[in-house]
């Protein structure tokens, strides 16, 4: 048995249009400076809160709150304006899919955002679970989300790979004890995740079934 859980911001679509958007929107409204685009993709990746902190300048950080509650406020009726598929990916998982490959998301965007994402985009695709970020469970890099996952598998022998663009998701494959496929075309790039030591390199949507049929 094989198993691949894919991070979603970054790794099955690109979002980072509407992250940044909705963090723009409580920055006007609390008179901070908003950032452009590429500068959000550094800062994501540990879930929403951590990234209203990282918007806000050193001096507003007692703000991460109000930030965080307008940044809600925004995301959950724009989520879906600019947010599309990576090319290939929708193909992928169909591969991965027809050869009997489990699947599932793990992320650290809000579940029910995440699942409406993933329900739009990827009707067809039957995924194990669509875990995300909720109040009662840690975010990645902590692992049990993937425990979380691990839970609804069969108990047999399975080959598990967590599958993400930044060094968020190598450690979260770490500290479960899995493998980790990086994918460069995300927010993070290459050298973030080979520094951090991913066990493969994919350099778009058909390499992962590569790897994972090898």
């Amino acid at each position: 048995m094989t198993t691949a859980i894919f991070d979603l911001d970054g790794t099955l679509a690109d979002t980072i249009c509407d992250l940044g958007d909705a963090v723009n929107y409580g920055l006007e409204k609390l008179g901070c400076p908003t950032h452009d685009y590429e500068s959000y993709k550094q800062m994501v990746g540990n879930g929403a809160k951590k990234l209203c902190e990282r918007a806000l300048p050193d001096d507003k950080k007692d703000n991460a709150g109000e930030l965080h509650r307008l940044f809600k406020e925004y995301y959950s009726k724009h989520y879906l304006d600019k947010t599309m598929l990576y090319n290939g990916i929708k193909e992928t998982l169909e591969k991965l899919q027809s050869r009997g490959v489990v699947l599932a998301v793990a992320t650290n965007k809000p579940e029910d955002v995440a699942r409406e994402i993933v329900g739009k985009f990827l009707p067809d695709i039957d995924f194990v679970k669509v875990l995300g970020g909720v109040d009662y469970r840690p975010t990645k890099p902590d692992s049990a989300i993937l425990v979380e996952i691990f839970a609804a598998l069969p108990d047999v022998e399975n080959r598990v790979y967590m599958i993400g663009d930044s060094n968020v998701d190598v450690q979260t494959a770490k500290n479960a004890g899995i493998e980790s496929i990086g994918c460069v075309w995300g927010f993070r790039g290459r050298a973030e995740l080979e520094a951090e030591g991913a066990d493969y390199i994919a350099e778009n949507p058909e390499d992962i079934v590569k790897i994972i049929l090898a």
